[in-house]
């Protein structure tokens, strides 16, 4: 083994993304430190990942559409969207950097769309490697609209995927009359998406990568990273433990990315997007595969032993407390959707770290130090996450990435001030 392979390379946050890339790097012959201020999977968003491998979702966010719209989606009118006007005006930079991709979601998604396309496939392939094939179910999924203009809309949502080279089918009336009749809904129409899949236990899939890298010989720490720097040829660790070199690290830490990048001259423009779930302990699904109810904005999951149901897009602080409000409406609309949900019960709130663009963060920093990141996953951290530890281990190893990466380059937005990065590391 070469002496390139026997570098030490911390892997900082134990979310999907950082326990595919400890992964990835450790079945390349690397040594590994995985590090988290929690054990993997616990303490981020893919705790409470609603487990639906996204192969559809090939368009970044922002649209025109959207932007000139989006007081439709708005919480306060039945929506999943919840931007206070506080928390607007605070984050008005990132907003006007939204609205600026909204214009470019063409070309956005002409790079986005590699990384999803292939995703169930991807999945399958990792998990038959690591001996886990069971956690995942490639049945598609479903989306059901009640209502009139059901058919219409999804004969236009048909077209669209079409376009994308999405393929679909539509759902049959035998299919659709269970959720008609669970929900007492007159009309239904939905559509059937075959190259979609789902993991029917999210945090046992982040457990199943980080075991496979400890069975490569990968070391898992519990500390909290503060800060990192460059020492020569090494990188420093600073934590809450002694301090550390490592020859490289890969930082995936989510929202707490933007402060452990800025010193490096990488602006992060990191915003927590906060999603909500419920379970139902024991409940059998209408159907073997998430189900999107586009009218109530409410992705259901069938789960090992249980069902899972999450909504919102809540733009909010990633500590502030859970909107009480948000969890008591979203156990409404489950239980109108013909599902045996108690009107209380516990719920669980966390973050999804997205750039304003909606596309991940790729890349290496500037300078000599061997400093990777893998952040901004946004909804799809889940759905591309052994699709972006095969590309940290590409540049890692300085090998051609398999897909190109120059669009997911944090250098789109500019350098970071040495102020602005004291700034960044304070907040």
């Amino acid at each position: 083994m070469g002496m390139s392979e026997q570098e030490t390379f911390a892997v900082i946050g134990a979310g999907v993304v950082g326990a595919a890339v400890a992964y990835a790097l450790a079945r390349e012959g690397r040594r590994i430190l995985l590090l988290d201020r929690a054990e993997p999977g616990i303490a981020g968003a893919s705790y409470g990942n609603v487990g639906h491998i996204a192969a559809e979702l090939v368009q970044p966010l922002p649209s025109p559409g959207l932007l000139f719209g989006f007081w439709r989606e708005l919480f306060c009118f039945d929506g999943a969207l919840d931007l206070p006007a506080r928390r607007a005006l605070r984050i008005m930079p990132w907003i006007m950097r939204f609205a600026a991709a909204a214009f470019q979601r063409a070309g956005n998604t002409r790079h986005l769309a590699p990384l999803v396309l292939p995703s169930s496939a991807h999945w399958a392939r990792w998990l038959e490697e690591i001996g886990q094939p069971g956690l995942l179910r490639r049945h598609g999924h479903y989306e059901i609209d009640f209502g009139a203009k059901g058919p219409a809309l999804m004969r236009e949502q048909a077209r669209a995927m079409a376009q994308l080279g999405i393929k679909t089918r539509e759902v049959s009336a035998d299919e659709l009359r269970p959720l008609q009749r669970a929900a007492s809904q007159q009309w239904a129409a939905g559509l059937w998406f075959e190259d979609s899949a789902h993991v029917v236990d999210p945090l046992g899939a982040v457990q199943a990568f980080a075991a496979a890298a400890v069975a490569r010989d990968a070391t898992i720490r519990r500390l909290d990273v503060r800060s990192l720097a460059v020492r020569g040829d090494k990188i420093e660790i600073l934590s809450d433990q002694p301090a550390f070199l490592v020859d490289g690290a890969v930082v995936c830490a989510g929202t707490a990315s933007a402060a452990l990048l800025a010193p490096f001259g990488l602006h992060a423009p990191l915003q927590p997007v906060r999603g909500y779930h419920i379970e139902l302990p024991g409940q059998p699904p209408f159907l073997d595969a998430p189900v999107v109810y586009t009218r109530e904005h409410v992705l259901v999951t069938p789960m090992a032993g249980r069902l899972r149901a999450s909504s919102y897009m809540e733009f909010a602080a990633a500590d502030a407390p859970g909107d009480p409000r948000k969890a008591a409406r979203l156990r409404r609309k489950v239980r109108a959707l013909g599902h045996a949900c108690e009107l209380e019960g516990p719920s669980w709130v966390g973050a999804r770290p997205v750039l304003p663009d909606y596309l991940p963060g790729i890349g290496r920093a500037p300078g000599p130090a061997k400093l990777f990141y893998a952040v901004g996953h946004q909804h799809i951290g889940l759905t591309i996450a052994p699709m972006t530890a095969e590309l940290i281990a590409d540049l890692v190893a300085e090998r051609p990435a398999r897909i190109p990466v120059a669009a997911f380059d944090l250098r789109r937005f500019g350098a970071i001030s040495s102020s602005h990065a004291k700034e960044t590391i304070t907040h």
